[in-house]
This record gives C-alpha cells, structure tokens and sequence, in this order.
C-alpha cells in the first residue's frame, strides 16, 4: 500500500470517528423530557375518568400539563391508582409529582414535599337524597355506617372523631374509591360519605345524592414531590405562582367550578 493511499484512508477514519463522537456525544438528544404525574382519578371535578373518551381529565389535570410545560417538559404521563398509594408511588420514584386534591398535612410533609397551595377546601356530608337521613353536625352521624376513602382526610376526620369520644357509635367503611362509596350510599348499603366538598359538589350532580352539611377544616391542596427534589419543587413554585395570576387560571376555575 503506497504511502499517500495510506494518508488518505487515515484521514478518513479521523473524519467518520470525528463524526460519530458528534452523533452521540455532542449531538442534542432528541429525547423528550416527561413529567410522570401520578393521581386518582375518582375526584372530580379535579381528577376523573371522562365516560365518553375514556381519558383522565379535570382541574388537577389541565393545571400540572400547564405547569410542566412552563418549565420545559415536553410531554405528560399520567399514572393513575388508588389514593393511599399515591405517596408510596412517589417515595419510590415511581412518579415525578403527584396531583390529586392532597392536602398538605404535618403527616404527609414527614414524607414529601409541597408546593405552595393552590385550593382550599373543607369537609362535607354526603347523603343520599330525600332518604330520610339528615345531619346537620359531625355528631349527628353516631348510630350510623359512614363511609370514607382510605388515606383520605375525611378517613383522619373521623379517626379524630372517635379517638376524642365525639363519635361513639359508628360503623366506619374504608373504601378504595370514593366512586364505590357514593354508589353504596344510593343503594342504601351506607347512610352517609365523607368527603372534601367540591367533589362531593361534583357527585350531586351526577348521582341522586346532596350535602346535608359542611365540615368547616379550611384543607389546602399542594403538588407532592419527592423529598430532596429540590429544584423541581422551586420550578413548580415559580410556576404556580405565575399561573394562578394569570387569564388561564381564571378560565380553568371557571371551567370547573364556575364563576
């Protein structure tokens, strides 16, 4: 092999090798960047499954897609399952955040993180209507099934209840969803529901159910995150804080819950 063939093949190895050290090294990564976002989709009008399309939809929904694509997400998976494993899911790094009407309590800020609020809510009674059965006061509800979902608030709510000596007599039922517990109370298999009031808001307007009352406990609702995110948790912050002054939250508000 002469000499000069030889420089020639030499520099083309230099030039190809050159071009592959671009490929997968300095090369952009076309990869897009996901938010895996885990909910329960049993709370509307936050989160729920639409009956038409099959897709889970609802404030919590629309607000993370805004937010995660303010801070440079290109894409959205929603991992949906059952609330009382949401925080699990996330302690794991099975998901990115999670968005489901959480409230921020001391427990769970043991565990993860929250971004600022974003809703405030309070606690209701569910009964089914005109079926004879009213309360007016937690205390009304001794000598009763209640049902409640699992890891929820309104289950706190009466845990405290019956650790204090305010209830005495009730027939507690726990419940994966609250979709399976409003349906038990219009079949009469339970005498009321507890649950955060714009979703138990939401299901008068879908099954034959009313509020009898309001349990005023001024919750608010955070995005969870895993603790030591600390970057992600700021972003959200920032994001947040921008969105909810802006024409798109008052539209998003509005949507679902009216002017």
């Amino acid at each position: 092999m002469s000499k000069n063939i030889l420089i020639l093949i030499l520099g083309i190895l230099v030039i190809v090798g050159g071009l592959l050290v671009y490929t997968f090294v300095m090369a952009p990564s076309t990869e897009k960047k996901v938010l895996k976002v885990g909910t329960s989709a049993d709370f509307p009008p936050f989160e729920y499954i639409d009956n038409e399309t099959g897709e889970i939809v609802g404030f919590d929904i629309e607000l993370i897609k805004e937010l995660a694509k303010s801070i440079g997400y290109d894409e959205v998976e929603i991992v949906n399952m059952q609330f009382d494993a949401l925080i699990p899911a996330l302690d794991r790094g099975d998901v990115d955040v999670v968005i489901a009407g959480m409230t921020i309590t001391a427990e769970r800020q043991q565990i993860v993180d929250f971004t600022n609020p974003y809703w405030e809510a309070d606690q209701s009674i569910l009964v089914k209507k005109n079926g004879g059965y009213n309360p007016q006061t937690v205390s009304d509800l001794n000598g009763h099934t209640i049902g409640v979902q699992s890891g929820t608030t309104g289950e706190w709510l009466i845990d405290e209840l019956i650790s204090n000596g305010t209830l005495t007599n009730v027939d507690v039922r726990r419940y994966p969803s609250f979709v399976h517990a409003v349906t038990d109370l219009v079949n009469g298999q339970i005498d009321a529901v507890i649950i955060d009031k714009p979703a138990a808001q939401q299901f008068t307007k879908q099954y034959n159910v009313e509020v009898s009352a309001v349990v005023k406990t001024g919750e608010k609702y955070g995005i969870a995150v895993k603790k030591g995110r600390t970057e992600l948790l700021n972003k959200l912050n920032s994001a947040l804080q921008a969105f909810m002054g802006s024409d798109k939250w008052n539209s998003l508000v509005n949507k679902y819950f009216g002017s």
